[in-house]
């Protein structure tokens, strides 16, 4: 069996640090292609491929949604679950700002900075989820408990079809 061949991430560092069990899963990148290409790549639904999104509230504060790659974040939702006017999607520049990690490759793990996590609560239900391992084109494999004791998310209710 031949190994895997991946750059180490601050993604997968911090997994490795945390002692999480996690799967390596490289696919080749295609700009745009989001969470529908890289789920036809590994072969897997794409609602258990999880999109990390960097987001501001209306204060400039950052933080991180997870959600299903077959659903969009209602924003408005969201606004009002954290008390605030709004929250919007960053550019990329921003979002690379606050993660550290370019867009297509962002991952909850290993941040720049310490952003709230917000998990569409549905997510907790499946049995193994893939996020993006921290560069594009690498996703990881591994069990929601496992993001729940990492990053201590914060579940919501904001999904919308996709």
């Amino acid at each position: 069996m031949s190994k895997i061949k991946f750059s180490i991430t601050p993604a997968i560092r911090l997994l490795r640090d945390r002692q999480v069990a996690f799967s390596v899963h490289p696919y080749p990148y295609e700009k745009r292609g989001g969470t529908a290409h890289s789920a036809r790549c590994l072969g897997v639904d794409e609602h258990c491929v999880i999109k990390t999104l960097i987001m501001e509230d209306d204060r400039q504060q950052p933080l991180i949604v997870l959600m299903h790659g077959d659903r969009k974040v209602s924003t408005r939702e969201l606004a009002r679950l954290l008390g605030v006017k709004a929250v919007n999607p960053c550019d990329p520049a921003t979002a690379h700002k606050h993660s550290g990690y370019l867009v297509g490759g962002t991952s909850p793990f290993g941040t720049r900075k310490p952003m709230s996590v917000h998990l569409e609560a549905s997510i907790l239900e499946l049995p193994l989820i893939y996020l993006n391992g921290g560069r594009r084109g690498l996703l990881v494999g591994l069990a929601p408990a496992d993001i729940q004791r990492v990053l201590e998310p914060i579940p919501v209710n904001v999904a919308i079809e996709g």
